[in-house]
């Protein structure tokens, strides 16, 4: 057998694994090997549908352990409870849609589904099923819950599916999955410095009686600047120019970078969220305010992330009282902000130090506006999402985005919370970073 690679974050961790009845259930094999590779004790649930699919002596051949599936076995040992008290993080991969609305129901009507519920530990869940099941209001609904709760989803990945067709909801391969859970298992346990399968810089378990986020996380003596919240930009005395943006995604990325060893300095627009431990908070009204905001704590910073939504437009003469409605409808001027963000690309020029991180907030052809948007900031990494979406636009939990480079790459990040797609955001300035020095 392979050894398990030094430093792994999986070493001796105990993964429940649990498969359900997709198509896809073959690639849960190559999922136990990689983990069994990394040194993890892995234990499998099939459920019945599963069993359609894939045999358990497979499974009991590569973990070296008797397959469970039913909730009725070996029932003074209360198999289920100690399955869930015993893991040290919990995997369904696949996970059809019928499991993810139980899952949300808290439904407990199989093994599977009792032993998750006594479960205490992360949880990883790696969607599969057809796309018009996939992007159903129900599904839709029951991931935002299940991420809400903690769950990191991976996937589901665009491409063929079965009876020909083609689209999202295909599950996504086993290495991603395994980084994945890496992460996942780091981000519960954090400490020592090593590499996930995909080479990200991850942490392992932290030593007895350290804090989560000292200075072995991976962004230690890293000097980072957030941007977060939405602008105003004042008509007079008692109104603005805002948006919807609540601050959520910037703020989650100042405290993940903050639990990461990073020192980060936040500039805030109006936003009720609390300061993050360990983050120095400027707190902004205005566009200009921000630009100057961000000018003054430029000196030295090694990363800046430009999560703020910035006005583009300001009133040219903001009125000294409030505007009667007796007056009539006022004529209001519009005239244009700075570019922030396209301001620091001009100054870096063709240095690669700051990191430039940018997001853009659309709501068609989101790809294509972003990568427009890419070349003509001068950024690195821009961040693009779709606003218009229920579960992944402003004043939610969640979010789903893809990252777009200059070197014309770009990974498309797990659907989960404003947190954990924070971590996958900093995996990859990490990653830009290694490359780029």
């Amino acid at each position: 057998m392979d050894l398990p690679p030094d430093g792994s974050p999986l070493g001796g961790r105990r993964v429940l694994l649990g498969v359900t009845g997709g198509i896809g259930a073959y690639k849960a094999a190559v999922l136990v090997r990689a983990l069994v590779q990394a040194g993890a004790d892995v234990e499998v649930v099939l459920t019945r549908g599963a069993m359609r699919f894939v045999g358990a002596a497979t499974f009991e051949g590569l973990t070296g352990r008797a397959v469970r599936s039913e909730v009725w076995e070996d029932i003074p040992a209360g198999t289920h409870v100690g399955l869930g008290r015993s893991a040290d993080i919990a995997v369904v991969y696949p996970a059809t849609a019928h499991t993810l609305a139980k899952l949300a129901a808290g439904l407990a009507d199989d093994l599977l589904t009792t032993t998750l519920l006594a479960a205490r530990c992360p949880l990883v869940l790696a969607p599969a099923m057809h796309t018009e099941m996939w992007q159903h209001a129900a599904t839709q609904a029951n991931a935002a819950t299940l991420a809400a709760r903690g769950a990191v989803l991976v996937g589901p990945a665009d491409g063929p599916l079965m009876g020909g067709d083609a689209g999202p909801g295909r599950l996504v391969e086993p290495e991603l999955v395994t980084a994945a859970i890496e992460r996942a298992m780091v981000a519960a346990g954090g400490g020592e410095t090593t590499q996930d399968r995909s080479g990200q810089q991850v942490r392992s378990r932290e030593p007895e009686g350290e804090p989560n986020g000292a200075a072995a996380g991976d962004l230690a003596g890293v000097r980072v600047l957030v941007t977060a919240g939405g602008t105003r930009e004042p008509i007079d005395p008692v109104r603005y120019l805002g948006n919807r943006s609540s601050g959520r995604m910037g703020f989650a990325l100042a405290a993940a970078a903050a639990d990461r060893g990073a020192e980060v300095v936040l500039v805030a627009a109006p936003t009720e969220l609390a300061t993050p431990a360990g983050v120095t908070r400027t707190d902004v009204t205005t566009a200009r305010d921000l630009h100057a905001a961000v000018l003054a704590h430029l000196d030295g910073v090694d990363v800046v992330i430009k999560a703020a939504a910035v006005a583009d437009f300001r009133p040219a003469n903001a009125a000294t009282s409030k505007l009667k409605k007796s007056a009539g409808a006022p004529t209001i001027t519009l005239v244009p902000n700075v570019d922030v963000l396209a301001e620091l690309g001009q100054r870096r020029g063709d240095a690669s130090h700051p990191v430039l991180v940018g997001f853009a907030a659309e709501t068609e052809d989101v790809e294509s506006s972003g990568r427009a948007k890419l070349a003509a900031k001068g950024a690195d990494l821009l961040v693009v999402n779709d606003v218009a979406a229920a579960d992944a636009g402003f004043e939610v939990d969640t979010n789903r985005v893809v990252v777009l480079d200059r070197d014309g790459g770009r990974q498309a990040l797990a659907f989960g919370s404003k947190r954990q797609v924070a971590e996958g955001i900093l995996d990859r300035v990490l990653a830009w970073r290694s490359l780029h020095g």
